[in-house]
């Protein structure tokens, strides 16, 4: 499975669990989610644009800044 971090100005999207889809996500802001061995992940963070529940994406370890 491929996972390529979003061009610049391109909608985030992510897995919703609640709708089961895949759907733009508003309010993204990247941040630093816990990894093994007590490390840490790039992921964005934020809301369905559908229904509004909380949702992750996880991006490759490339896309830290």
């Amino acid at each position: 499975m491929e996972n390529k971090a979003p061009a610049a100005g391109a909608p985030m999207m992510a897995h919703c669990m609640k709708c089961k889809e895949k759907r733009e996500m508003k309010n993204a802001q990247q941040v630093a989610m816990p990894a093994k061995g007590g490390g840490t992940r790039p992921a964005m963070k934020g809301n369905c644009a559908v229904c509004g529940t909380g949702m992750y994406r996880i991006l490759p370890k490339a896309a830290a800044v």
